[in-house]
């Protein structure tokens, strides 16, 4: 058998010390997760966020159809289509309001310079701190939602499976918004001028774009922007997510006319899954870039 080489040697000892490195940060970056999602339990958020969502979904569940003269569950695809719009106004501005302060607010109490004079990057900071945020969102989402699920258990399988995928992407939606504010976090000077961020993102992504949206294809006449509007859509994560639920169910779908606005190849769900995707990591580098 022929002795290991100085090569191999330093070769071990090299992918050694990766491992090793790479084990640390996972430690750290978890150990500041768990932290931010600690605080954030013992501060009540998870549970205030879970019962606003139960109790949103639950009355739109039943009473969704009140204007109607009737009440109770009506079918899958009217409650998913107004949980929609519920969510589309709701998880963002949570979003925001949970993570605007998440560095600055560090930064104002002093406690940021602590956490940095320990052993720690500030990639390891930023990731944790979003990982324990999300984590929060994720468990209050689920718990929340998951309870006005208890509805669907005896409406069948496929309404469970199309209310499965709602709540996923409604945690995805809220994945996007917590890394914009993030991103706000770092940028913003103080607090205040961070929390204004997010009143105007929320603003804008919320109410403002569709707006801009539909004034320019009236005034353009919609003739010229008609095939660009699908991918203009998808510069706002509140309609990529609108679509992702709403187009998936043929009732609704053809009710609001998705279907002559939005092409079928370009909603596939892998493909807005991979853009909601995409408005997650973008803002969490250009913070990443920024913090550093």
């Amino acid at each position: 058998m022929r002795a290991p080489t100085p090569r191999m040697a330093d070769t071990v000892t090299a992918e050694v010390k990766t491992e090793s490195a790479m084990r640390l940060v996972l430690r750290q970056t978890g150990a500041i997760a768990g932290k931010e999602f600690r605080d954030r339990v013992r501060n009540r958020w998870v549970w205030v966020i879970a019962t606003v969502f139960a109790g949103f979904a639950l009355a739109i569940a039943y009473f969704g159809a009140a204007g109607e003269g009737q009440v109770g569950f009506r079918g899958i695809d009217v409650t998913i289509a107004s949980l929609v719009s519920l969510v589309t106004y709701l998880i963002p501005l949570i979003a925001l309001v949970l993570g605007f302060d998440a560095v600055v607010g560090e930064r104002e109490r002093g406690t940021l310079e602590l956490l940095l004079a320990l052993p720690i990057t500030r990639g390891e900071v930023l990731v944790g701190k979003f990982l324990g945020l999300a984590a929060t969102l994720s468990v209050a989402t689920l718990l929340g939602f998951g309870l006005a699920g208890a509805v669907f258990v005896g409406a069948g399988g496929d309404a469970l499976f199309h209310y499965a995928g709602f709540v996923a992407s409604a945690i995805l939606l809220g994945l996007v918004f917590l890394a914009i504010a993030v991103l706000l976090s770092v940028v913003a000077s103080d607090r205040a001028r961070a929390s204004g961020y997010a009143v105007g993102t929320w603003f804008l992504f919320v109410i403002v774009f569709d707006l801009v949206l539909l004034g320019g294809l009236i005034a353009l006449g919609g003739s010229s922007t008609g095939e660009a509007l699908p991918w203009l859509l998808l510069a706002n994560p509140t309609d990529v997510f609108r679509i992702l639920n709403v187009f998936s169910l043929e009732q609704v779908g053809a009710l609001y006319g998705l279907a002559t606005v939005f092409p079928p190849a370009l909603a596939n769900p892998a493909v807005l899954g991979g853009v909601m995707a995409g408005w997650i990591a973008a803002p969490l580098a250009l913070a990443y870039w920024r913090f550093k």
